[in-house]
């Protein structure tokens, strides 16, 4: 991963940046799991874990040639009055590496329940009784709202930076961009 492009959300008085950043994020994965990407990751240097809030920048790492690849197929259809697209630009020198992942949250206690029941041979009371409602587990983390390809219903997509450290991880990427294990540069 040598190369980035960086995409900055400008401010609009129509849309809040989360919308944006939903929206522009949607058509990265739409791009990405048509070309079946696996080797651009993303990063979101503005992003915000106290608030928490993606921030108003993403950044894509690859290659020169996959990034190209990325920008040929003209994701960014309709996205352009709402962005400032810079690069693809070479890595700056002695930067830090970092993994970003999906983080997915045990949220819904009723599709819990149905999973119990269909492991222990439960019945819904027994167990109701046994995951109560306060079985939700809340993630404080940034998100992107966005519609799944496969059920066409719209979820969170949490996203965690863990922290940076000195040497790269190389690895693949998924459809988001995202992997739990190999690294992206951080400047």
């Amino acid at each position: 991963m040598d190369h980035y492009l960086e995409i900055r959300l400008l401010p609009d008085p129509e849309f809040k940046t989360t919308v944006l950043m939903n929206a522009l994020f949607a058509k990265l994965h739409r791009a990405l799991f048509d070309l079946d990407a696996r080797c651009i990751g993303v990063s979101f240097p503005a992003a915000d874990v106290d608030r928490p809030c993606l921030g108003d920048r993403l950044r894509l790492h690859g290659t020169s040639g996959d990034l190209q690849s990325l920008m040929a197929v003209e994701w960014l259809t309709g996205m352009r009055d709402h962005i400032e697209l810079r690069g693809p630009a070479i890595v700056p020198d002695r930067v830090r590496y970092r993994v970003v992942k999906r983080v997915q949250a045990k949220s819904s206690p009723e599709r819990l329940r149905r999973r119990l029941a269909k492991r222990k041979g439960m019945t819904e009371d027994e167990a109701r009784r046994a995951i109560p409602l306060s079985a939700a587990e809340r993630l404080n983390l940034p998100y992107v709202t966005i519609k799944s390809r496969s059920t066409g219903q719209d979820f969170r997509l949490f996203v965690d930076q863990r922290p940076p450290f000195d040497h790269a991880i190389s690895g693949a990427f998924n459809h988001y961009g995202l992997s739990a294990t190999a690294t992206v540069p951080w400047f």
